[in-house]
């Protein structure tokens, strides 16, 4: 062989090699797209399951939500009666010990008028 025919051969194995490489490149280009695509539409279809669990989810903290001010608002309700009923047995007893404490100061000014009598009289 003679050097023309090796020059020949060295670009004839480039071009060869770079034909090869561009093949390679573009195959490989074509593999990561169509896998890409792949995983986009499995990622979409994962965010839109776990979109409608999310829902539901919310959904059922806000049935909770309403469930919890019901009974907030039944036991308002109750604590409200009992505070009324406490105010007027409050008010009861609140009578009723003054009835009391107007007849012990009667009853400690009769004591007084006795001992004043009995005592005094000696």
């Amino acid at each position: 062989m003679n050097e023309p025919q090796i020059w020949t051969l060295i670009g004839v194995f480039t071009a060869f090699m770079l034909g090869s490489l561009t093949l390679l490149i573009r195959q490989n280009d074509r593999m990561i797209t169509s896998l890409r695509g792949e995983l986009s539409a499995r990622f979409e279809g994962l965010h839109e399951k776990f979109e409608a669990k999310f829902e539901s989810m919310d959904a059922k903290f806000e049935s909770m939500d309403a469930r919890f001010e019901s009974m907030d608002a039944k036991f308002e309700a109750k604590f409200d009666a009992m505070d009324a009923k406490m105010a007027g047995m409050d008010a009861k007893l609140d009578a009723r010990l003054g009835t009391i404490d107007r007849r012990l100061e009667d009853l400690d000014k009769e004591v007084a008028n006795l001992a004043t009598r009995f005592w005094g009289s000696r």
